[in-house]
């Protein structure tokens, strides 16, 4: 629900003429009647906003786009495939890096909702944010549960891991580890490792499972702990839940003297157009991160038009596996 200048005055004691002179700062008015205005906008998070008022109930064409970073090739091509499916439709897009930060999220969620955009889609990984619940626009979420009732529109991650795991057996390999995320994250993501249990389970395999916390640890810590993971395991394959993992893994397995496919078979996972041009050999499981922001947006444009539009809580679009030079055809 919206918070309205009169809920500020009614919770302050107020008239709504005088939160109006003190969100403007003119007149004549005491401290103490500032203050209880300050403090009761801040307990109802109410935003202001001058120019979402001028606009007397018009669309902004405004749209929030909250994710854990562009600088990750998967984020940074999804991002940019929103934005220019957005502004097709004549809607400008407001980009907030959240990284791994709620207050940082919780500020930018603050600022979307001051500038009253249009709609909101958030891909981030912190949990328990209630302002999203406070949001008036619609919002959809990407791969992750963000809230309950806001639409989830993703790919198969179970499907992914099954995937990636089978053609790793159908390969020959027997010991086979996988490098995934934290946990903590509770997102659809998880059903990555999910997959790669259940077909190891099938198989009559023991699972070797390495969490990585994917925005906490630096790179210098993710290749010493991928180091350790190499000379303690005697893996054969390996899969990463992310691409750059993978990419992390083949350098350490090159400095180790530990021959890929020969002797490890390794396959990633995103498979974005920036891993499929400089990265080839890699094997990866590819999200179809086109259908995926074509999705999104035209989804995110349907609920704008039409608020009360029933939609689906969940969207899941397949993968499919590419292999390359770093997984290798069982030999008979």
């Amino acid at each position: 629900m919206t918070i309205k200048l009169t809920d500020v005055a009614k919770k302050a004691g107020v008239s709504p003429t005088t939160v109006s002179r003190v969100i403007n700062r003119y007149g004549s008015l005491s401290q103490k009647t500032i203050e209880k205005v300050e403090t009761a906008m801040h307990e109802l998070n109410y935003q202001p906003n001058s120019l979402a008022r001028s606009l007397q109930g018009k669309n902004t064409q405004l749209i929030g786009l909250i994710f854990p970073t562009v600088s990750h090739p998967f984020f940074g091509e999804l991002v940019t495939k929103l934005e220019s499916k957005f502004f097709e439709h004549g809607y400008k897009s407001i980009l907030c890096d959240s990284a791994n930060n709620k207050e940082k999220e919780k500020s930018y969620i603050n600022m979307l909702a001051a500038n009253k955009v249009d709609g909101i889609i958030a891909g981030a990984h912190n949990l328990g944010i209630k302002e999203y619940r406070q949001i008036d626009a619609p919002i959809l979420s990407f791969d992750r549960l963000l809230a309950s009732g806001i639409p989830i529109v993703g790919s198969d991650n179970y499907q992914g891991g099954k995937l990636a795991t089978e053609h790793l057996i159908q390969n020959g390999c027997q010991k086979i580890g996988i490098i995934t995320g934290s946990n903590a994250s509770n997102s659809p993501t998880n059903e990555r490792l999910s997959g790669y249990l259940d077909v190891l389970k099938e198989n009559n395999l023991s699972p070797q499972v390495f969490r990585f916390e994917t925005f906490e640890n630096s790179t210098s810590l993710k290749k010493r702990k991928i180091a350790q993971i190499l000379k303690d395991e005697s893996l054969d394959g390996l899969f990463c839940t992310d691409d750059l993992t993978a990419l992390l893994v083949g350098d350490q397995c090159s400095k180790l003297g530990i021959t890929i496919p020969d002797q490890l078979q390794l396959i990633g996972y995103d498979g974005t157009e920036f891993i499929q041009t400089y990265f080839p050999s890699l094997t990866t499981v590819i999200q179809p991160i086109d259908d995926c922001a074509e999705l999104l947006v035209n989804l995110l444009i349907e609920l704008i038009n039409d608020p009360k539009k029933q939609v689906d809580s969940r969207y899941t679009l397949p993968v499919q596996l590419l292999q390359g030079k770093t997984t290798q055809t069982k030999r008979s």
